[in-house]
C-alpha cells in the first residue's frame, strides 16, 4: 500500500485550571435522634389534606394559614430582619442555619472568610467523604391519592458467595478493549479448568478481574497467544504473544452492602455494586455491540434509515440499582444512531445526495465528506478473505488518478493506481474521485473509496440534522404499553437464568416488574387577574387553557416594531399576523398598541445586524429618543444560525426585547399558537402570567411563612467533537415573594465540561476598592433585595444536570459558594439552604398497573400528571423521589428524579413533593404543568440561549469578547481563566425573562 510522508503536527494544549478552593467547607453529620436533639420529641403532625386531585371547587380563601405545615420542628438562631411591606405577614421568627449539619465558609485553619464567626457555631473538619452523608429520608409522604403503579426494575438476589478482585496487566500495553478481553477469553478457555480452579471470571476489559470465591494463586503469569483472525483464510496469520499477570487485590465486603441495602448504613459500597454491575454484563458484552451502559444490535430490532449514511440500531440499558426492595436490575429500551455499513463510495453518495461515480466532486463536497469520515473505521475489499482494518484519517485534496508516492529510496515514483493494478490486480475504475488516507500523522496509507467498506457497529456520535432527528424520534417514540411489552421481551431474551456469569456469582433475576405503591397529588389552584370571567382555575389532567381568564400581572407594550426576514411573507400577510397577536394580547390581559412604531420591515437574513440596527435607530428618532420595547421578527423555517444571532445581538448588543414566530406559523395563524406567544410576551416585559393561588393566600409551607428565594441551576457542555468549547453555567433565582413565580438570569462561561459552577461566588482586586466580592448568587440576592424589599431568609436550590458520581464534589463545591457568597453581604447573614439536584438522564419509568384502566391513566397511555413515588424502587436512606409532574402527549413519559442532598430547611417528605409538584404549574410559557420544576427549566433554558452568544467568536481565530459574565460587574481576564467570558448581557434583558 503507498505511503505517504506527513509532517508531523505541534498542538498546543491549553491547561485549564479548575478554580477549587483548598477552603471547601466541610460536611457534619447530623444527628437523626431529634428527641436527643432538643429534649423534645417530633411536633404532631397535622392531618394531610388528601382530597382527590379533582376538586371541583377553590380552597376558602379566609383560610388562615398554618405556619409549618410541611416543614419538620428545626433550631432557629436569631437573624435581624427588616419589616415587610407586602400582603403576607412575616412571622418573626429568628431563622439560622441548623447548627448540627452547616456547612461552613471556612479555611482550614478555622477562621471564617468575609464576616467573622458564623453564628457562633464551632467547626470540625472530616477528613474523608465517608464523615459526611446526604440528607436522610424523614419518612414517607401521605398526600394524594394513592395507587399502584409498575416500574422497570427487576429485583436481583444478593449472592452469598465472596467477591474477589484481581488485578490485571497485560504486556504489551493494549489500548483496545476489544483486544483485551479477546487476550482474557482465550485465557480462560486454556486455563479455566485447570490454573483457575474451575472459575469463571467477569472482565472490566481493562484491569480488573472478578471471581466468586478465590483463584488457587494470588499472583501468577500467563503466556497467551493471539491469532489475527483478519487476515484471511489462505495466507499465513499474524500471532502474537502476551504475557498476562493476575494479582490478588481485595476482597468485597458483602455483608456492608447487605447493611446498606437494609438501611443500616449510609455509605454505598460502590466496589461491590460494581463488580456485581460488570457480572451481568458479562454475556451481553460478547453477544452485542456495548456503549456506556448500554447494548444495541442490528438482530434485536430491524435498524431503520435515518438518511445520510446512518440508520438507527435498537438495544437496551441496564444497570445494577441499590433500592428500598434490595438490588434492583433497571431495564430500559435505548436507540441510537450508527453508521450504516456500505461501501465508502454508496455512503458518500447517500451523504452527499447525488450521483458521485460520474461528476467530479467540489471542495465543499470534499470538507463534507472529511468531516463524516474521519475517524470511521474501514476494511478492505479488494484482497479477498483478508479484510484488514483501518481508521480513516483524512482524505486526499488530489483524485487518485494524480496521486504518485516514492517507492524507494532513490525517490522513483508510482501512481496509486498501478500499485493497486500490480500489486493486488485491483482496476481502480473511478480514478476521478479521492483517495482516503488512513494510518497516523506521521505517515499515511492511501487507500481508494471502492476497496473500502464501512465497518459494522459504529455509532455516530456527532451532531444529527433535523431529518435525522425526527426519524430517530419515529423510532425511539413508543406508547407505554409497547414499551413495557419490549421491556420484558429483553428481560425474557437476556435469560438472566441461563446466565454462566450470574449462575457462577450466585445472582438471581426476577422476571417481573417492581410494583410500586404511588401517590396522585392534588393539581394547585391557580389565580388569574379578577377582571377575567374566571377567576381561578383548577387544571384538569395537568392542563387548562386562556379562554375566560385575564394574565393576573398584565404589561404594556406601547412601543414596538416588526421585522420580517422571511421572503415568503408579503407584507399584508405580515401586518395581519402582528394585529392578530396585538388582539391576543389584548384579550389576554395586555395592554398592546395596536400599532407599530414605523412599518414592518423587510430584511435578508444574511443582513440580520444591519437590519435590526436600522430598527432600532429608526424607532428610537420616530419616538424621539425613546427605545423599543418589544421587536417582533419573522424568521424563515429553516433559518440556521439567524435565530441565534438575532438573539445574541438584541440581548448584549441592542438591549431589545425580541419575540420570534416562524414563517409556517404566521400561514397557518393559530388562537394556541397566539395564546402561548403572548405568554411568552407577557413575562419577557416582565409580566406575571399566572401565581399558585396559595402563594398569594400564604399557604405554602416552607415559602409563605418568610422570604424565601428559589434558585435553579444548570450547566450544559458542548457537544461531543468539540473539544475546546466551553460549557456555559446558569443560575435562575425567584424575584418575587410570595407569589415565586418571576426569576431573573445569570449565564457565564466556564472550562470545557466543568460541572461545578465556578462563577457562584468569586472575588477578585479591583484598583480603586481593593477587594471586590460577587459572583451570580451574590448579585441574585441582591436583586431580590431590591424587587422585594426584603432579604432572603431561605434559599431552595434546585441543581440540574449532576450525575450521582458528582453528588458530594457538587454539593461540597457550591454549598460553600452559597455560604460565601450570604457571609459578604452581611454578617452572621446564613439563611438555611435546601439543595436538591433534578435528574432527567435516568432510566426509570412508570407504568399503568392496568392499561386498560382509563382512569389510571392520561390520553397518551401515561400515569396521570402529580403520579410521585418514593418507596421500593427509590434509595435505601437518601431523600429522593420520582415525579411524574406532566400530562404525556407521545411516547412514554420520563419523571424527574429529585434528590434532596442537604436539607436544613427540615421539609417533610409531603411538603417537598407537593411544593416541586405546584411550582410545575407555573411554568410561563403554556398551559400545562412541565416535566421539571420551573426554575431548574429555565436555567437550562438560559444556558442554552447563552451558547448563542459565544459560538460567532469562537469561529474567529483567537478572537476575544470585551464582556463579562453577564450580570455581574467585573470578572477575570479571559486569559486567567482560560475561558473567553461572555458578552455582558444589557441592564433592561437581564432583569426580565429573556429565555423563555
Amino acid at each position: 500500500m503507498p505511503i505517504r510522508q506527513m509532517k508531523e503536527s505541534t498542538e498546543q494544549h491549553l491547561v485549564i485550571k479548575t478554580h477549587l478552593q483548598n477552603s471547601m467547607n466541610q460536611m457534619q453529620k447530623a444527628p437523626t435522634n431529634k428527641t436527643a436533639q432538643n429534649g423534645k420529641g417530633p411536633p404532631p403532625q397535622e392531618p394531610h389534606n388528601t382530597k382527590p386531585h379533582n376538586q371541583t371547587s377553590p380552597p376558602s380563601k379566609n383560610k388562615g394559614r398554618r405556619r409549618g405545615r410541611g416543614g419538620r420542628k428545626f433550631d432557629q438562631g436569631d437573624v435581624c430582619m427588616r419589616p415587610s411591606s407586602r400582603h403576607c405577614t412575616v412571622v418573626n421568627t429568628p431563622v439560622s442555619a441548623n447548627p448540627a449539619g452547616a456547612l461552613l465558609a471556612s479555611t482550614l485553619d478555622g477562621s471564617v472568610e468575609n464576616g467573622g464567626n458564623l453564628c457562633g457555631m464551632e467547626m470540625s473538619f472530616p477528613t474523608t467523604s465517608k464523615a459526611s452523608s446526604f440528607a436522610r429520608r424523614p419518612g414517607f409522604g401521605q398526600v394524594g391519592t394513592k395507587c399502584i403503579v409498575k416500574a422497570n426494575h427487576f429485583f436481583a438476589e444478593l449472592p452469598e458467595k465472596d467477591l474477589n478482585q484481581y488485578d490485571v496487566t497485560i504486556t504489551p500495553e493494549v489500548s483496545s478493549r476489544t483486544v483485551n478481553r479477546a487476550i482474557m477469553e482465550e485465557l480462560v478457555r486454556l486455563y479455566r479448568e485447570s490454573d483457575l480452579g474451575t472459575r469463571l471470571p467477569a472482565y472490566d476489559g481493562r484491569k480488573s478481574l472478578y471471581t466468586a470465591g478465590e483463584l488457587p494463586f494470588a499472583w501468577k503469569e500467563f503466556k497467551i497467544k493471539l491469532v489475527d483472525e483478519e487476515d484471511g483464510i489462505n495466507g499465513p496469520k499474524r500471532e502474537r504473544e502476551y504475557k498476562v499477570v493476575i494479582k490478588f487485590v481485595a476482597r468485597a465486603n458483602m455483608h456492608h452492602l447487605g447493611q446498606f441495602l437494609a438501611g443500616k448504613r449510609a455509605d454505598a459500597p460502590q466496589e461491590a455494586l460494581q463488580i456485581l454491575d460488570i457480572v451481568l454484563r458479562e454475556l451481553s458484552t460478547k453477544r452485542y455491540c456495548p456503549i456506556g451502559r448500554s447494548f444495541f444490535s442490528p438482530d434485536i430490532r430491524m435498524p431503520q434509515r435515518l438518511g445520510d449514511g446512518l440508520e438507527s440500531w435498537c438495544g437496551f440499558y441496564q444497570s445494577i440499582r441499590p433500592t428500598q426492595m434490595g438490588l434492583s436490575l433497571n431495564i430500559d429500551m435505548a436507540s441510537a444512531a450508527f453508521i450504516e455499513p456500505l461501501p465508502v463510495i454508496d455512503f458518500v453518495a447517500q451523504l452527499l445526495g447525488k450521483d458521485v461515480l460520474s461528476r467530479p466532486l467540489s471542495d465543499s463536497d470534499r470538507v463534507k465528506i472529511k468531516r463524516a469520515l474521519r475517524g470511521v473505521k474501514v476494511e478492505v475489499t479488494h484482497r479477498g478473505n483478508v479484510r484488514r482494518k483501518y481508521r480513516v484519517s483524512g482524505l486526499t485534496s488530489q483524485p487518485t488518478r494524480e496521486l504518485v508516492f516514492p517507492v524507494d529510496d532513490n525517490s522513483t515514483m508510482k501512481s496509486v493506481v498501478e500499485y493497486f493494478q500490480e500489486m493486488y490486480g485491483f482496476t481502480i475504475q473511478h480514478t476521478h474521485l479521492p483517495c482516503l488516507q488512513v494510518g497516523n500523522q506521521k505517515k499515511a496509507n492511501y487507500l481508494p473509496m471502492e476497496a473500502c467498506k464501512i465497518v459494522e457497529g459504529q455509532r455516530y456520535t456527532k451532531r444529527l440534522n433535523e431529518r435525522q432527528i425526527t426519524a430517530l424520534l419515529k423510532v425511539t417514540c413508543q406508547r407505554p404499553r409497547d414499551r413495557e411489552y419490549d421491556i420484558l421481551q429483553t428481560v425474557q431474551q437476556n435469560a438472566y437464568d441461563q446466565d454462566p456469569y450470574a449462575k457462577e456469582f450466585g445472582i438471581k433475576i426476577s422476571e417481573k416488574l417492581a410494583s410500586v405503591e404511588a401517590r396522585i397529588l392534588p393539581a394547585p389552584w391557580l389565580k388569574y387577574h379578577e377582571a377575567g370571567k374566571e377567576k381561578d382555575c383548577l387544571p384538569q389532567v395537568g392542563q387548562w387553557n386562556m379562554m375566560n381568564k385575564k394574565m393576573i400581572n398584565g404589561m404594556t407594550v406601547s412601543r414596538w416594531a416588526c421585522i420580517n426576514f422571511s421572503r415568503s411573507v408579503q407584507e399584508s400577510v405580515a401586518r395581519g399576523f402582528c394585529n392578530e397577536l396585538a388582539q391576543m394580547c389584548q384579550v389576554s390581559g395586555m395592554e398592546f398598541n395596536p400599532e407599530p412604531v414605523i412599518s414592518i420591515y423587510n430584511a435578508r437574513p444574511e443582513q440580520v445586524e444591519k437590519a435590526l440596527k436600522h430598527v432600532y435607530h429608526a424607532a428610537m428618532n420616530k419616538t424621539k429618543g425613546k427605545e423599543l420595547e418589544l421587536l417582533l421578527a419573522i424568521l424563515p423555517d429553516n433559518n440556521g444560525s439567524l435565530y441565534g444571532d438575532l438573539k445574541r445581538i438584541c440581548e448584549t448588543d441592542l438591549g431589545l426585547i425580541s419575540q420570534c414566530c416562524l414563517t409556517k406559523h404566521v400561514f397557518k395563524i393559530s388562537k394556541q399558537y397566539l395564546a402561548n406567544v403572548s405568554l411568552k410576551i407577557n413575562v419577557k416585559m416582565g409580566g406575571r402570567n399566572t401565581v399558585l393561588l396559595d402563594a398569594i393566600s400564604c399557604r405554602i409551607p416552607l415559602v409563605s411563612d418568610i422570604p424565601t428565594i428559589i434558585f435553579g441551576a444548570d450547566v450544559t457542555h458542548p457537544e461531543n467533537g468539540e473539544d475546546s468549547s466551553p460549557s456555559i453555567a446558569a443560575v435562575v433565582a425567584s424575584q418575587d415573594w410570595p407569589e415565586v413565580t418571576k426569576y431573573a438570569g445569570l449565564v457565564c462561561a466556564q472550562a470545557h465540561r466543568q460541572e461545578l459552577i465556578q462563577d457562584l461566588y468569586k472575588t477578585w482586586h479591583d484598583p480603586v476598592r481593593g477587594a471586590v466580592n460577587g459572583g451570580m448568587i451574590r448579585d441574585l440576592l441582591v436583586s431580590f433585595r431590591k424587587a422585594t424589599g426584603q432579604k432572603p431568609l431561605r434559599i431552595i436550590f434546585y441543581r440540574d444536570g449532576v450525575s450521582e458520581g458528582q453528588f458530594y464534589q457538587v454539593l461540597l463545591y457550591e454549598l460553600d459558594a452559597i455560604r460565601k457568597a450570604c457571609a459578604s453581604l452581611e454578617p452572621n447573614y446564613q439563611p438555611p439552604v435546601t439543595f436538591i439536584v433534578v435528574q432527567k438522564r435516568h432510566h426509570t419509568r412508570l407504568f399503568a398497573n392496568n392499561h386498560r384502566d382509563r382512569s389510571s391513566t392520561d390520553k397518551s397511555g401515561n400515569v396521570l400528571p402529580g403520579t410521585v413515588v418514593d418507596s421500593k424502587i427509590c434509595h435505601p436512606t437518601e431523600f429522593d423521589f420520582y415525579l411524574c409532574s406532566h400530562a404525556g402527549i407521545q411516547g412514554t413519559s420520563r419523571p424527574a428524579h429529585y434528590h434532596v442532598l442537604w436539607d436544613e430547611n427540615n421539609f417533610t417528605a409531603d411538603g417537598i413533593q407537593t411544593l416541586t409538584n405546584n411550582l410545575c404549574y407555573t411554568y410561563a410559557r403554556c398551559t400545562r404543568s412541565v416535566s421539571v420544576v420551573p426554575p431548574a427549566y429555565y436555567a437550562h433554558l438560559a444556558a442554552f440561549r447563552a451558547r448563542f452568544y459565544m459560538e460567532p467568536e469562537m469561529q474567529e481565530n483567537g478572537s476575544t469578547g470585551g464582556g463579562t459574565c453577564h450580570g455581574t460587574k467585573g470578572t477575570r481576564a479571559a486569559g486567567e481563566s482560560g475561558v473567553r467570558p461572555l458578552p455582558a448581557l444589557k441592564e433592561n434583558v437581564k432583569r426580565v425573562m429573556f429565555y423563555c
